[in-house]
């Protein structure tokens, strides 16, 4: 297994997407590249993310950029359906160079690449969101998402 790091603005839904995935083993709420080793205090830098395990046999960075463009706005900044704030900028983070390669050449080889956003970067700080957070679309189905329900279970 492998992992890396995928914000696209609020986490429930991109959680609740992602783990549909094929080749995805686990993920995890959290928060990426902040300062701060708690979640608590002031807003320290973060952006919210989803931790993702998952077997590079049988699904790769690419594939797995692909899906994320299914669920994002990539020209957005800070900005993903009614939620703002820099926290839900969209992102990928990863501690190995060759992720990072990969979401970049991804990204490099879209027509649109100059107009994305989307920020690839190492990761620098890594904090595993409190327990409401984690997959509270399963547990309150009818809370705010900006991903369709319809495309949420595409992959089901």
């Amino acid at each position: 297994m492998e992992v890396i790091y995928f914000a696209g603005g609020c986490l429930w839904g991109v959680q609740a997407f992602i783990k549909t995935l094929p080749g995805v083993e686990f993920t995890e709420a959290g928060r990426a590249n902040g300062t701060s080793p708690t979640l608590e205090g002031d807003y320290d830098g973060y952006a919210e993310c989803v931790k993702t395990s998952f077997d590079p046999t049988v699904v790769t960075i690419t594939e797995l950029m692909g899906y994320l463009f299914e669920i994002i706005d990539p020209y957005s900044l800070n900005k993903q359906g009614q939620d703002v704030g820099e926290k839900y900028r969209t992102g990928v983070y990863s501690e190995e160079k060759e992720h990072l390669d990969e979401a970049k050449a991804f990204l490099k080889k879209r027509s649109d690449h100059d107009r994305i956003v989307v920020e690839v970067r190492p990761l620098t700080n890594y904090v595993k969101s409190a327990e409401e957070h984690q997959d509270r679309l399963e547990r309150y189905p009818d809370d705010y998402c900006h991903i369709p329900k319809d495309l949420m279970r595409k992959y089901k």
